[in-house]
């Protein structure tokens, strides 16, 4: 819902939006909730940190859909990140500046060009597998696409059970007759919030890009998918998941008999029960591997999003998407067991039982360094690539808008004082892109980057952020990235060497949509 305030700022405030305030080290802009004081940093970039645009979801907004957020007076400081919301510590490489969870985390952060007006929007939203994450991991950071003359957002969104958990009393108190998918409906509430404030700080509001990683590419899909968000963005991109193939939400009545059963375990009879609980005895109440999908709720997704795509309701947006080219290794398939032949057609036949020959013949292995290319490929295919290639599939069918699929191979470099002779990846792993693609190589001192290293982010980052501006990668000194066809595409294989190439194994998906 468009807040009636919203044209008015656009007439009082200047193109920019900003307002430097005395000796220019800080910025104030005019939100439709109350004005929010800014850093300028070194590079002239402007930074907002810790916006709330929601109420915080406690007490009993604890599983309702985000409410909106509380209007202020005066000048708020937007100066550190808010809370992450609540989460286990589950992901080594996740490096947050936040300061510590909290149920109240509903956040973004806005990073604005020095100059210029009317600028295309990035928003991203996080992956963690919709367990963990945050918009104030060093690898999010907005500040090198905002030196391209982009606003980028991170956002907040609730995670675990606080996002997730279905049940039919809270299906019952529903206006729309729906529960769970609350992190997703965060997500929906982040980006109204941009369609009625980002004009404020300089972006145009029909100039927005979703993206994200895992949990938060398959966040993309999803709002793809969601009748909410006609008209909330104008393009996406996803990196690493598709809310598809085998990766589904469940349905509605089967979701609320989980989260039923899940109350039951811990002896609670009601909603009530459950809202009075502490975050933190809720949260640890999960940690024994309770798990909570997102969810056909006939709401925010009133099918399948395989049923959506295919029938051409999603929204018509550009979309850039693809994965890594080795996001499992080939333990995902072998386990501990040794790369041999026989182990490898041994552990097909026990996935795959009658449709292992077709499977052993697309996967073909016939030596020990064979068998480690195609069960990672396997491994990669069955745990995230095969979700995201049925999206995009989808999505050149039915979009009626360019759609452009990537290939991310380059490995990250051996970590700073790594012994030499270690043996290299087989390729780029799970989440390996993000500091790639968002310019933040340098912010991640794990890494020995080199000037190759440097090469391909640039090379990536140009590609987002050619997209982001014009629905369109390519660009000048870049290779030319053709769209999808429905037949004979060709795909960007992104590595030090990045070249276009005839999509290499189209014939493995069908097998696996065949399976589905």
């Amino acid at each position: 819902m468009k807040n009636l305030l919203y044209p008015a700022i656009i007439l009082l405030l200047p193109v920019a939006g900003i307002r430097a305030q005395g000796n220019g080290q800080d910025a104030i802009v005019a939100t439709v909730n109350g004005s929010v004081q800014g850093t300028v940093e070194a590079s002239g970039v402007h930074s907002f940190k810790g916006i709330p645009y929601a109420a915080p979801p406690v007490g009993d907004l604890r599983f309702r859909e985000p409410q909106p957020a509380v209007s202020w007076q005066g000048v708020r400081k937007a100066q550190a990140f808010g809370p992450r919301a609540m989460q286990l510590p589950i992901f080594g490489d996740m490096k947050f500046r936040s300061d510590g969870v909290s149920e109240d985390c509903l956040y973004l952060n806005v990073w604005v060009p020095a100059k210029g007006g009317h600028l295309p929007v990035l928003v991203y939203f996080y992956g963690g597998g919709f367990v963990a994450g945050d918009g104030s991991e060093y690898r999010y950071d907005g500040e090198s696409m905002a030196k391209r003359g982009i606003i980028a957002v991170t956002v907040n969104y609730r995670l675990g059970i606080f996002g997730f958990l279905a049940h039919p009393d809270l299906s019952k108190e529903s206006a729309h007759h729906s529960s769970g998918n609350y992190g997703l409906l965060d997500q929906h509430a982040a980006l109204e919030w941009v369609q009625q404030n980002i004009a404020a700080f300089g972006g145009d509001p029909a100039r927005v890009t979703i993206a994200g990683e895992s949990a938060g590419s398959i966040s993309v899909c999803a709002q793809m998918a969601s009748p909410l968000s006609k008209g909330l963005f104008a393009g996406a991109i996803g990196e690493s998941g598709g809310l598809t193939g085998n990766i589904k939400p469940v349905r509605l009545d089967t979701a609320e008999k989980n989260g039923a059963a899940f109350a039951a375990r811990l002896g609670k009879k009601s909603i009530a029960d459950l809202r009075v609980m502490t975050a933190t005895d809720l949260l640890q109440a999960t940690a024994k591997g309770a798990r909570f999908s997102t969810v056909i709720d006939g709401y925010f997704l009133p099918e399948a999003p395989d049923e959506i795509y295919s029938d051409g309701s999603q929204m018509k947006v550009s979309l850039l998407a693809g994965w890594n080219s080795a996001e499992v290794s080939y333990g995902g398939i072998l386990g501990a067991s040794a790369p041999t032949v026989e182990g490898y057609e041994a552990a097909v036949r026990k996935l795959y039982d009658d449709k292992a020959d077709e499977v052993l013949q697309l996967y073909k292995a016939t030596t020990p360094e064979e068998v480690k290319q195609a069960a990672t490929d396997l491994a990669t295919d069955r745990f995230i690539a095969y979700s995201t290639w049925k999206w995009i599939d989808r999505a050149t069918a039915t979009g009626g808008k360019p759609v452009y699929r990537y290939l991310y191979g380059h490995p990250r470099p051996p970590a700073v004082g790594a012994a030499a002779g270690a043996q290299p990846p087989m390729g780029a792993g799970h989440s390996w892109e993000i500091e790639y693609a968002l310019g933040n190589l340098h912010s991640n001192a794990v890494y020995a980057w080199t000037a190759d290293d440097d090469k391909v982010s640039a090379t990536i980052e140009s590609y987002f952020a050619n997209f982001i501006k014009t629905g369109d990668p390519n660009g000048k000194g870049l290779p030319t990235w053709s769209p999808m066809k429905a037949i004979g595409s060709e795909i960007m294989v992104i590595d030090v060497h990045t070249h276009a190439e005839k999509e290499p194994h189209p014939e493995r998906y069908r097998l696996m949509d065949g399976q589905d």
